[in-house]
């Protein structure tokens, strides 16, 4: 690294940030807005406000867009460099274009680890804050998100639940129907107005319950009285079933997943998709880094305005490529890693090209 690298490499740290916090304010402001009449009810003072919501908050608004303002940030100070002919200069003086970049590397390589480690862990865990608060004060405050409603899952690969309502306070579901399904027959099917889960058997208890036994001529109803069930079930998964999967740590997330496939569970390609997600906006930061470089190095008649209207541009691209593929995968059949790593794969494409075409 010398004087042209750390020149470069301050510029593009400093434009970033100072990017990111001033759309992390203007955020801010405009959320405070839209939210004052939730905090006054409420009753939170502003010191709870900041601490057990934009604590939260703040992190989730600026992972959301960091590789996009990344992208805008090195075409912003690039062009500007462009226009004054710095970059000229440096390319005159012998530097080779690919020597130019080096700078944009390290920068870029810097911010993605930043980014895949905040999405692992620390992004989750602020967005842990962030939903807690809203689930609570926000979203539903009459409620307070005390009981969860129609739930509909697979408990093993045979045997299907639905719950009417669930209180995660009291472990008290009501409104239960367990079915057993091979292949297009149903096998049994089992009624009970509430269980509760008991926490010294470790099983779900019944004080009556309808159990119809199918066949092919009759069926079998038996009604079976303060009974336990033991099921592949436990409070803890209705609870993930239902809660935000942005909120969940990398750990968590694998464990979910790995508990769902054990039951052979169907429609969990959207878990796959916000796991591989993590990793591949860390790696579009240097994917969108790399061609802000090689979009905004060009000086053009005008100064930026041209290379900042290209950048808005391609971020909307980018966004709108995200969501289609995303959308194929969570609706459809499309494989999560290709959905999720597709957007990379074309931009990577669109760098490549762009670089052979650059002035060096």
């Amino acid at each position: 690294m010398k004087k042209i690298d750390w020149y470069i490499l301050k510029k593009f740290l400093g434009t970033f940030f100072y990017a990111i916090l001033i759309f992390v304010v203007i955020s801010v402001v405009i959320d405070i807005t839209e939210k004052i009449d939730d905090f006054i009810s409420s009753h939170q003072s502003v010191y709870q406000i900041i601490f057990n919501y934009y604590l939260g908050f703040i992190p989730h608004i600026a992972a959301l867009l960091f590789p996009l303002f990344i992208f805008i940030a090195v075409i912003f100070f690039t062009s500007k460099m462009a226009y004054r002919s710095e970059i000229i200069a440096i390319l005159g003086s012998g530097a080779s274009f690919n020597r130019l970049l080096r700078a944009y590397w390290v920068g870029s390589i810097l911010l993605a680890l930043l980014l895949g480690v905040a999405n692992q862990s620390w992004i989750p865990r602020a967005n842990q804050i962030r939903t807690a608060f809203e689930d609570k004060y926000i979203d539903n405050p009459t409620q307070k998100k005390d009981v969860l409603v129609n739930i509909h899952m697979r408990i093993d690969p045979e045997t299907y639940i639905s719950i009417n309502s669930y209180y995660p306070g009291d472990h008290y579901a009501s409104g239960v129907t367990i079915e057993t399904i091979k292949g297009r027959q149903l096998i049994d099917r089992l009624e009970s107005q509430y269980l509760r889960w008991d926490t010294a058997a470790k099983a779900w208890r019944s004080s009556s319950a309808i159990y119809r036994r199918l066949g092919t001529l009759r069926q079998q109803v038996n009604v079976a009285r303060d009974t336990l069930l033991k099921l592949p079930l436990t409070p803890d998964d209705l609870v993930q079933q239902n809660s935000d999967m942005t909120a969940m740590t990398t750990p968590q997330l694998n464990r979910i997943i790995a508990r769902q496939e054990m039951r052979g569970s169907e429609g969990i390609n959207f878990l796959y998709v916000e796991k591989y997600r993590r990793t591949a906006s860390a790696v579009s930061v240097i994917i969108l880094a790399f061609i802000g470089a090689v979009i905004a190095s060009r000086k053009v008649r005008g100064g930026s305005g041209l290379h900042l209207a290209l950048g808005i541009v391609i971020s909307a691209s980018y966004i709108l490529f995200m969501q289609f593929s995303t959308t194929f995968s969570v609706k459809g059949t499309l494989n999560p890693l290709l959905a999720v790593w597709i957007p990379n794969i074309f931009f990577a494409g669109v760098a490549y090209a762009l670089y052979r075409k650059a002035p060096k």
